[in-house]
């Protein structure tokens, strides 16, 4: 066997071992000291885009979902996964009579030895797509205030 030969098999296996240690770390999430915020201007009023917001929470799985007119802000429940925990907070700001801007926070943590360490493991194409969800959900609210079946 040649030397060249005898490399190249050694050097595979500690390949393999260094991307499947990369893998495990994307899975665990890095830490972050404070939740990510992304931020989205949507063309309808603060109230309907609560109300979307809401019906979204539901519909994507982060469980009861909690309007707080006052504050502006629509936060959902935390939701367990074995060591792991999740809930979303979204605030709106009425920019004018039909433009809202929205600043959405999914805060995942992980339970250590040390308590609940703060994860990110959703990026800008995640939240783009929740958006994207809300943006939908607009369009469904307005229909239904259309059609006379939902409130201002």
């Amino acid at each position: 066997m040649s030397k060249c030969r005898l490399r190249r098999i050694c050097i595979l296996p500690v390949i393999c071992i260094i991307t499947l240690l990369q893998a495990s770390c994307l899975e665990e999430g890095a830490v972050i000291s404070k939740p990510d915020e992304f931020t989205h201007i949507f063309e309808a009023s603060d109230t309907i885009v609560l109300r979307s917001i809401a019906s979204v929470y539901k519909e994507k799985g982060f469980g009861n979902a909690t309007i707080n007119p006052e504050k502006n802000q629509v936060e959902s429940d935390y939701i367990f996964q074995d060591e792991w925990r999740s809930k979303a907070v979204a605030r709106v700001k009425k920019i004018n009579w039909k433009e809202s801007e929205v600043t959405l926070s999914v805060i995942t943590e992980k339970k250590t030895a040390k308590g609940w360490e703060l994860r990110r493991l959703l990026e800008k194409k995640q939240y783009d797509s929740i958006f994207s969800a809300i943006d939908l959900q607009i369009y469904r609210e307005l229909y239904k205030m259309r059609e006379g079946r939902g409130s201002p």
